[in-house]
């Protein structure tokens, strides 16, 4: 099992949310590709809307891996990102401030930021550990629209 860090702004997390979906690196399939079932993945929100300035840096959601598929969805004429099927956990969000120097991925404290600007990376287990505690509310994943139609 891997453990990973994707970067997506509040207001398009919530779609993938509600949706049970991810999106990685703009919708490229690489990045989903690199994922298995059973993989966790934290989204880390540096800001609160894509194209806006109001900053967020935190994470706002947290899931696993749901199943092998892979699939693109046309969301513009000349936008189909590639999708992967997540189960979401209820959670709060979790500032990213006061866990910097306690997150060994994390290896210049002063620009802590780094690894966060490549979209997609994968982090070590006990980092990820300390993530999820700040974050999970409930054992069960969210039921959203998505797991209601594979069951």
């Amino acid at each position: 099992m891997k453990h990973w860090i994707i970067v997506v702004s509040k207001d398009h997390i919530s779609r993938g949310i509600s949706g049970g979906f991810i999106q990685a690196c703009h919708g490229r399939i690489a990045p989903l590709k690199q994922m298995a079932v059973g993989d966790w993945v934290a989204v880390y929100s540096p800001k609160q809307k894509m194209n806006g300035h109001e900053p967020l840096q935190a994470f706002t959601a947290i899931g696993q891996v749901r199943d092998e598929d892979i699939y693109q969805k046309q969301m513009a004429v000349d936008f189909v990102p590639y999708r992967r099927n997540l189960n979401y956990y209820e959670c709060t969000e979790a500032p990213i401030a006061p866990m910097i120097d306690e997150l060994d991925f994390i290896t210049d404290k002063k620009a802590w930021g780094y690894n966060f600007k490549f979209g997609f990376f994968e982090i070590p287990g006990a980092d990820f550990e300390k993530i999820k505690e700040q974050m999970i509310t409930a054992k069960q994943p969210l039921l959203n629209k998505a797991t209601l139609w594979k069951n």
